[in-house]
């Protein structure tokens, strides 16, 4: 059962389109249906990533981790950036292994 309609009624329903647009338009119907609900996809994750840059007040991950750097004490300046996670990510847990 679709939505609480039956068999019947789901026959009704397909033989009433096939005869109102035709076997020919209902594949291309089909087709930009398909098309329109990718696009609607598209649409929600370049929304829910705009979300996300929001919350990091507009900042690219790569200017996040230099102002953790910063305030850690590193100078980000020439470093690579998985060496300066490295380093950024150990003098950030011995701060707060001194704070305990």
């Amino acid at each position: 059962m679709i939505g609480g309609l039956g068999p019947l009624e789901v026959t009704i329903l397909v033989g009433l389109f096939f005869v109102l647009f035709g076997a020919e338009r209902l594949p291309k119907m089909a087709n930009a249906l398909g098309r329109s609900k990718g696009e609607f996809q598209k649409g929600l994750s370049d929304t829910s990533r705009t979300i996300t840059d929001l919350e990091a007040g507009g900042r690219t991950p790569s200017q996040l981790l230099n102002e953790r750097a910063r305030a850690v004490g590193l100078d980000p300046a020439g470093m690579e950036l998985d060496e300066l996670e490295r380093k950024t990510a150990a003098l950030e847990a011995l701060q707060s292994n001194g704070e305990e």
